[in-house]
């Protein structure tokens, strides 16, 4: 089988088993965020209809703290979710980042990504997306920028996945000299540069490690969502590597903690949430130990796969959590969200 077409089936497998996860399969490992518990407000003072949810990102305001995080597919299924995703963001007025570019910068098949994207959501921010895996195998600033210009990108996310690599069949193994490649597309690139996790969370000190880079945002992705570890052993057809994959099905760092701990490191920083948020007000208890914007992908992955009228329902509701989770903490806004009272705050220090 060529190459192309072995990422193209691998990408859709893991469409088929995230979506065909089970309780068990998905929540090997809690978020952290279900002991966030906030102090209720009996008496908010406010109208729940005039609370102020929007959100700067870069250079653009969103309607809500939201990114629609990373998603792929085969090629046709994958242009089919892209552009449901694209319609549902500019509809919604959320950000949205595209999955790994690797086979369409190779010329193997669009998915959906290229300038059709951008005129489905001709005003949202989008994100281009290639994998750290990449930057040691010959990608650099034209490769990047590549990916930038076919969907006319914002910023771009370089994704971190070595455990996903590690217990993969013929996984890109060989990450020495990755992060000083990073900090090159940082200085490099003519957008923002986005380091991002796929579920096992960034730590305190390589996210500020990053930073100090040039790297303009992080994306913790910490552990509690997609177990890729699990997923790829669900693929796995050799015994031995799915026993080796399960042993890490559980493993990262939670994503309350990896959000709590980057920001303390990186007080400054774009801070995006993201690894299990399922509900608007996972989104609040996130932007309260500090993200400034909240991710999903695989809550809302069955929608993207049905129909755009079906992510725009699926994140109307996650805004509408996150409302009343202001409502009845009487924060008027995000800012005002971010110093919440809470019940027994969890330590999460390091």
């Amino acid at each position: 089988m060529a190459e192309g077409a072995d990422i193209a089936g691998r990408k859709s497998d893991h469409i088929d088993i995230v979506l065909a996860a089970s309780p068990s399969e998905s929540d090997r490992i809690a978020t952290g965020l279900e002991a966030v518990r906030f102090e209720h407000c009996a008496l908010p003072e406010l109208s729940l209809a005039e609370i102020d949810v929007s959100a700067a990102f870069f250079a653009k305001r969103l309607k809500a703290p939201l990114l629609i995080s990373s998603m792929t597919g085969g090629p046709e299924r994958a242009a089919r979710i892209n552009a449901h995703l694209a319609e549902a963001a500019e509809e919604l007025g959320i950000a949205l980042a595209v999955g790994s570019q690797r086979i369409a910068i190779e010329g193997r098949a669009s998915g959906g990504l290229d300038a059709s994207l951008r005129r489905r959501a001709p005003s949202i921010p989008i994100l281009a997306n290639i994998g750290a895996a990449q930057l040691v195998l010959g990608y650099g600033r034209n490769e990047a920028m590549r990916a930038v210009e076919m969907i006319g990108a914002d910023a771009l996310i370089v994704h971190l996945n070595p455990l996903q690599e590690a217990v993969q069949a013929g996984g890109d193994t060989d990450w020495r000299g990755v992060l000083g490649k990073i900090g090159t597309l940082a200085r490099e690139l003519a957008v923002p540069l986005v380091v991002k996790e796929v579920g096992a969370g960034i730590s305190a000190s390589l996210a500020r490690r990053l930073v100090d880079l040039g790297v303009a945002a992080i994306d913790v992705a910490g552990a509690g969502g997609t177990s890729w570890a699990a997923v790829e052993a669900e693929r796995a057809a050799d015994a031995r590597l799915k026993r080796t994959a399960m042993v890490f099905a559980d493993w990262g760092i939670p994503t309350a903690r990896a959000i709590a701990e980057a920001r303390a490191a990186c007080p400054d920083t774009l801070l995006i949430g993201s690894g299990g948020l399922k509900t608007g007000l996972d989104v609040a208890r996130a932007i309260r130990l500090g993200a400034d914007l909240c991710g999903q992908a695989a809550a809302s992955l069955a929608a993207a796969d049905h129909s755009s009228e079906a992510v725009v329902a699926h994140f109307a509701a996650v805004v509408e959590e996150l409302r009343i989770a202001c409502f009845c903490t009487g924060s008027t806004d995000l800012k005002a969200l971010k110093r919440a009272p809470l019940i027994n705050p969890p330590d999460l220090a390091g």
